[in-house]
Order: C-alpha cells, then sequence, then structure tokens
C-alpha cells in the first residue's frame, strides 16, 4: 500500500498480538520487524530491526494489565521509531489505561488520564487512534489529534443477529439499561440503534470497586434487558446490576455488551454466577490462555482498527467507516 509517498508500517507490542497480526491480516500489510525485550533489571527494550525512515509508522498497543508495562513499552516504541525518521508515527490504543482518573473527583488527586497524554506527546507519538475512552473529554488532553473510534456498532451488529434479539422485537420486550448515570450516553446510543427503549441503574458506590444498588428508572418488568458499558473490570456494577433488574425489577432476562473487558480479580467468577445469560465483548483487551468464560461473545475489532488506519493514512474522514 502506498499514497503520496510513504508507505505504511505496523508494529505490535506485547500487549496484544493477536488483535495485531488480525489488523495486519485485514490491511494485507506484515507486521514490522521489532524486537521487544527486558533487561535484567527489568527495564524496557525495544529495538526496530528494519528501516522505518520517511514511513508512515503505527504502533498497535494497548495500555491493560500489566499497565504499566504495556505503557511505558509503547512510549519506548514510540522513541525508538522517531529517533529512527519515521515520517508520521500514530499510537494505536484500542484500549486507554489511566482513562478513570479524568478529573480531580476529591483534593489533591492527580488526573492521570492527562499526564499520560503528555507522556505519549512527548514520546513522539503524532496521532492517537483509539477505541471508547472512558471519558469523552480525555480527546481534549491530546495536543495532537485523537480519532476516536466507537465499538456500539460492531455491538449492536452482533447483537441483531442473534435469536434472543429477534423473539424480544417480535414481542416489544427489549430494552436498553444503563448500569449507571455516566453511561446513559452510550446505552441512549445502543438503544437508537437496536430501536428499544432506555431504562438506568441509578447506584451509588461508598468506595472504589465497591458498588450499591439505590433503585432502578424506568419499567424493566417482563423485560429482556440489554445492559450497555463500556468496561468491565471487576464486574461488579454489571452482575449487581442484573441481580437488581431480575430481583428488584422483575426483569425476565439480562444479557450485557462492553467494549474493554478488564475482568480483573473476581470478575470472571462474579459473570459466571450472575443472572446475565451472554456478554458481548470486544477484543481490545488480550485475555491470557487461561481464560475462561462461558458467557462469553467474543467480537473483533481489527476490522474496524485497519479502516481506521486507512483512513488516516489517506487523509479521508473516519466517520465514513461507519457507513
Amino acid at each position: 500500500m502506498n499514497v503520496h509517498g510513504n508507505q505504511i508500517k505496523l508494529f505490535a507490542g506485547t500487549a496484544c498480538p493477536k488483535l495485531a497480526k488480525e489488523i495486519s491480516d485485514c490491511l494485507g500489510l506484515p507486521l514490522g520487524a521489532l524486537e521487544v525485550g527486558k533487561f535484567s533489571d527489568g527495564e524496557c527494550s525495544v529495538h526496530v530491526s528494519e528501516t522505518v525512515r520517511g514511513s508512515d509508522a503505527y504502533v498497535i498497543q494497548s495500555t491493560s494489565y500489566p499497565v504499566n508495562d504495556n505503557l511505558m513499552e509503547l512510549l519506548v516504541m514510540i522513541d525508538a521509531l522517531k529517533r529512527a525518521s519515521a515520517g508520521r508515527i500514530t499510537a494505536v490504543i484500542p484500549y486507554f489505561g489511566y482513562a478513570r482518573q479524568d478529573r480531580k473527583a476529591r483534593p489533591r488527586d492527580p488526573i492521570t488520564a492527562k499526564l499520560v497524554a503528555n507522556m505519549i506527546t512527548t514520546a513522539g507519538a503524532d496521532r492517537l487512534l483509539t477505541m471508547d475512552l472512558h471519558a469523552n473529554q480525555i480527546q481534549g488532553f491530546f495536543d495532537i489529534p485523537v480519532d476516536h473510534l466507537i465499538g456500539i456498532p460492531i455491538l449492536g451488529n452482533a447483537i441483531r443477529k442473534q435469536q434472543f434479539f429477534k423473539e424480544a422485537m417480535e414481542r416489544d420486550e427489549l430494552i436498553t439499561v444503563s448500569p449507571d448515570v455516566g453511561s446513559v450516553a452510550r446505552a441512549r446510543r445502543m438503544g437508537e440503534k437496536l430501536g428499544t427503549p432506555l431504562a438506568i441503574v441509578d447506584k451509588r458506590r461508598p468506595k472504589a470497586n465497591v458498588m450499591e444498588v439505590m433503585n432502578i428508572v424506568g419499567d424493566v418488568r417482563g423485560k429482556v434487558c440489554l445492559i450497555v458499558d463500556d468496561m468491565i473490570d471487576t464486574a461488579g456494577t454489571i452482575t449487581q446490576g442484573a441481580k437488581a433488574l431480575v430481583e428488584v425489577g422483575g426483569a425476565k432476562k439480562v444479557y450485557a455488551c462492553c467494549t474493554h473487558g478488564v475482568l480483573s480479580g473476581p470478575a470472571c467468577e462474579r459473570l459466571e454466577n450472575s443472572y446475565i445469560e451472554k456478554l458481548f465483548m470486544l477484543n481490545t483487551i488480550e485475555q491470557p490462555e487461561s481464560f475462561k468464560l462461558s458467557k462469553l461473545v467474543p467480537l473483533s475489532v481489527a476490522p474496524i482498527f485497519a479502516k481506521g488506519i486507512e483512513s488516516v493514512f489517506s487523509d479521508s474522514p473516519i466517520s465514513t467507516i461507519y457507513d
């Protein structure tokens, strides 16, 4: 692929090698030769094994667990490409870590999302391509262009093909649910795509990763509920929300979907033992080989990221990739 004198070069870190390979296959391009390792003291070691001078370089790396290692690896890869005279460097970050610290919730709190944005820019990235940031305002933390992809179209298209969706729509039983007030806009967007009404689980969070359900805004009695969230971390919010929908609201069945499966700590056990029938999840975060979740319906973001890279490279609008 060659446009306006530049050449696309794709490089993958160790955070999501399978997704990077899928993206490269979609584009019909090989992954660039890159050696990533560690020195004996744990420091990140990177060596670019091919010329990148003047090329359009794309570094594919989610800043997921282990977050600090993957973030540092991303920064070092960008620096290596910059010093090797790459023409333009785009950080392709399917899952942007540290996004939950996007404001000062209490006095003397850091705004870590802004700090990470500064680090990526300082390392030498000219552009960011990411998906479903935890807070939209993070785009404004960057002094470089940010192309923000959304996962709702992929999730919505997959859900439309499911038997439960067809049956629930025929009976006018399907309702989209936001698991908290912060996800209302996202759930509403899904509701508009699927043609369903909206309900909200109003919750109180006494402390981080601890959730207490208060009440349900909207009538879910006898309904098939689809919970929509951007991220599942410990799965406390989504599983307790599902429990409230059934036990308090009288919902018939509960399904769920999310973009980022952080799935830390007791998440898998909670999901397996929850009222959730199926969980539709994108592969922005690569799960370990030992990962098992019987309710999971995995969906790939590779085609949309491949289209995003093509749009960036050819200077064409990102918005057209959803058409």
